[in-house]
């Protein structure tokens, strides 16, 4: 191999349980992950197909407005 790559040999393998802890998320960064998670313009997934058809004028669309509401 050319000089400016190491060999493979040089490197020394890594447990599972290293790269899961390295992953792992510590103290108080955990917490307020979770407390993030909800934006505050957050919609209710069973109103939401009113609240869609009122904002686009399409009230009057009842057979795909029930359609929605059911998927």
């Amino acid at each position: 191999p050319p000089p400016s790559l190491p060999s493979l040999y040089s490197y020394r393998m890594v447990s599972v349980e290293e790269i899961r802890r390295a992953q792992r998320a510590e103290g108080p960064a955990t917490v307020l992950a979770i407390g993030t998670a909800t934006p505050p313009n957050a919609v209710d997934q069973s109103t939401y197909p009113d609240y869609y058809f009122r904002i686009t004028n399409s009230e009057h669309k009842t057979e795909l407005k029930e359609k929605f509401t059911r998927m």
